[in-house]
């Protein structure tokens, strides 16, 4: 049986997804705090809740390889993945899959704090596990594609920094690799887009597709994350948002390894594409 949690999440639909192509409905289950939300999922649903530690261990129980998409509230990620992670080691996973971030260990982004706590507590957990070090995702910079045509610019704070990202659907795709094939415990998987570009490149080709100049504009971090505020973002995620950037012109969202079409057995989906769909709406 596999398990996926925050299966209601936009990267989670993705990997049941991609499953569903590759195993029997059967043998997928669908974790999530919320369950009625996963009704349209087409396959088994049980309540899990990484903040209670007793109920994940019969959320688990049967379950064979469990993919543990990172925990979305920032601060407390650490400790709930701790509670998976030891209810999977009581329930007897074969394979523990984890969503981490690109380069990890040694990574500028103030967001890989808490990824490389989880991989070192996988370390000294006995589990076994591989790591899917997930770099950018395309709909990160596209989310922002209709912001920058209607304003004439496109703000940002990565400066040179080049950028290789992949759609969503391409990790969600790698994912379900490692979950239905053998051969992947103790293995960290380095996952970025085939190509790379600056932001900079970025405006360029929003420009060529929506026909008007769209210029990057390259702030200082603090003054960045102050225009993210001043749209509405939370302080929380503003500051996110700026500190990646900052840490993606150190070269912190960039590998040119190419494992990630390596193991999805094709290219990866180019920023492009994410333009283009952006500009349907």
């Amino acid at each position: 049986m596999i398990a996926i949690t925050g299966a209601t999440g936009q990267l989670g639909r993705l990997v049941i997804q991609a499953l569903l192509k590759r195993v029997p409905a059967e043998q997928i289950v669908a974790l999530a705090r919320h369950p009625e939300k996963a009704g349209d999922l087409g396959v088994a649903v049980r309540e899990f809740d990484y903040d209670q530690p007793e109920a994940m261990v019969i959320g688990l129980q049967g379950v064979d390889r469990l993919l543990l998409i990172s925990s979305s509230e920032l601060g407390k990620r650490a400790a709930q993945h701790q509670a998976v992670i030891n209810a999977a080691k009581q329930a007897g996973v074969k394979l523990l899959a984890y969503t981490s971030v690109l380069h990890a260990t040694g990574s500028a982004l103030g967001l890989a704090a808490e990824h490389q706590q989880t991989e070192q507590a996988l370390a000294a957990s006995g589990v076994p596990y591989a790591l899917l070090r997930n770099g950018w995702y395309n709909e990160n910079y596209s989310a922002g594609v209709p912001a920058a045509v209607a304003h004439d610019a496109l703000l940002g704070s990565a400066g040179q920094g080049r950028i290789a990202s992949a759609a969503r659907a391409d990790y969600a795709e790698a994912a379900a690799v490692v979950l239905t094939t053998d051969g992947h415990v103790g293995k960290t998987y380095e996952l970025a887009g085939d190509t790379s570009y600056t932001l900079a490149d970025l405006a360029a080709e929003i420009s060529r597709q929506a026909g008007k100049t769209v210029p990057y504009n390259n702030l200082p971090e603090a003054e960045y994350k102050g225009v993210l505020v001043q749209v509405g973002l939370p302080e929380p995620i503003a500051d996110l948002l700026a500190n990646s950037d900052a840490a993606a012109a150190k070269g912190a969202l960039f590998d040119d390894s190419k494992v990630l079409s390596s193991l999805i057995g094709r290219p990866t989906t180019p920023i492009a594409d994410a333009v283009a769909v952006a500009l349907k709406g």
